[in-house]
């Protein structure tokens, strides 16, 4: 059977955060996505990426390689040839999700019974504190603390204190923190002993991605997990022995299908698995939501940063996250 000719429509889409979003990199007030749309016999499947400037990607960028590959896009594409195309790598996920959603109109099956999963169960989902000065990371973490897992974004001089002054406004809350690349492997023994003393539960990507070697030989209590070091199942073993879990995100792996091959080879070499997600729309969410299935640690919350969600969007409740309705996506 040859593939079905698809008419492909991209647009770029900006939804303004609630506040900003600040990490070591920088700071943001809107989520800039792309929205990639397949229509084929009547129906339609949507997918969504953010282009990430750490990557080198851009959404003009993504733009103009959509355009360079509509020809061959619309001559009739299946999932297991998107990773052949020349597209960034949130492209390829966005085209790739947005076969996934496609398929299950057209077919009246679930996404997730194409993935291998039987059911889908609600998520819970952690919550983001921004990067800040102390006194305004532990205003936020009090205000947040009715949240069951707070992700604290750091990776500046004075992390120490504001690892303390979290925890002081907040003594009872779950803790997980990300550096995004931002500390040294001379801040390592010490701030690692923060982490121990302020009950840290995992620390996501200490080190640059490329100058992560220290953590092969570092003794520590608390999980290590990659996120920028981690991308495919291609870059696992180069994680094997330094990290203790991998963070999938679908525009770091160029889409479902990969991530799925991702996170299974991951369990499969004994490491956790955090699911993770860009400030993004429930649009972006739904597909990750199957990854989160087989997840330790769900970060899903992006919608939960944004001024408004799309509609229809994920049904929060809290933080629990519910399984996306068809008519968002899968």
């Amino acid at each position: 059977m040859s593939p079905q000719p698809l008419r492909l429509a991209c647009t770029h889409e900006s939804w303004p955060i609630a506040g900003n979003f600040t990490i070591s990199r920088g700071s943001k007030t809107a989520a800039d996505v792309v929205v990639v749309t397949l229509t084929a016999q009547g129906k339609s499947g949507r997918g969504e990426c953010t282009p990430y400037s750490r990557y080198g990607e851009t959404v003009e960028q993504v733009l103009s390689a959509f355009a360079a590959s509509r020809s061959e896009i619309e001559a009739g594409i299946e999932r297991d040839d998107v990773q052949n195309l020349p597209l960034p790598m949130a492209a390829r996920n966005a085209l790739d999700c947005a076969l996934w959603d496609l398929h299950a109109k057209q077919t009246g099956t679930p996404a997730y019974r194409t993935a291998g999963l039987t059911k889908l169960q609600p998520l819970t989902t952690a919550f983001t504190i921004s990067l800040a000065d102390p006194d305004t990371m532990a205003t936020a973490a009090k205000q947040a603390s009715h949240r069951p897992l707070l992700k604290l974004k750091l990776g500046k001089p004075g992390d120490a204190e504001r690892l303390r002054a979290v925890r002081s406004a907040v003594p009872h809350a779950r803790l997980i923190v990300d550096a995004n690349e931002g500390w040294t492997t001379a801040d390592l023994p010490a701030l690692f002993a923060v982490c121990a003393e302020t009950g840290v539960e995992m620390v996501e990507q200490p080190l640059p991605s490329g100058d992560d070697a220290a953590l092969a030989t570092l003794t520590r209590t608390i999980p290590v997990c990659a996120d920028e070091s981690a991308h495919g199942a291609d870059s696992l073993p180069s994680l094997i022995g330094k990290y203790d879990a991998v963070n999938i995100k679908l525009d770091k792996t160029g889409g479902l299908t990969p991530a799925l091959e991702f996170a299974r080879a991951a369990k499969a070499a004994n490491m956790k698995i955090m699911v993770g997600c860009m400030v993004a729309t429930s649009l972006a969410m739904a597909p990750a939501f199957l990854i989160g299935q087989l997840a330790d640690v769900v970060d899903l919350d992006g919608p939960l940063l944004l001024k408004q969600d799309r509609e229809p969007g994920l049904h929060f409740d809290g933080s629990s996250i519910n399984p996306p309705a068809p008519a968002l996506w899968g």
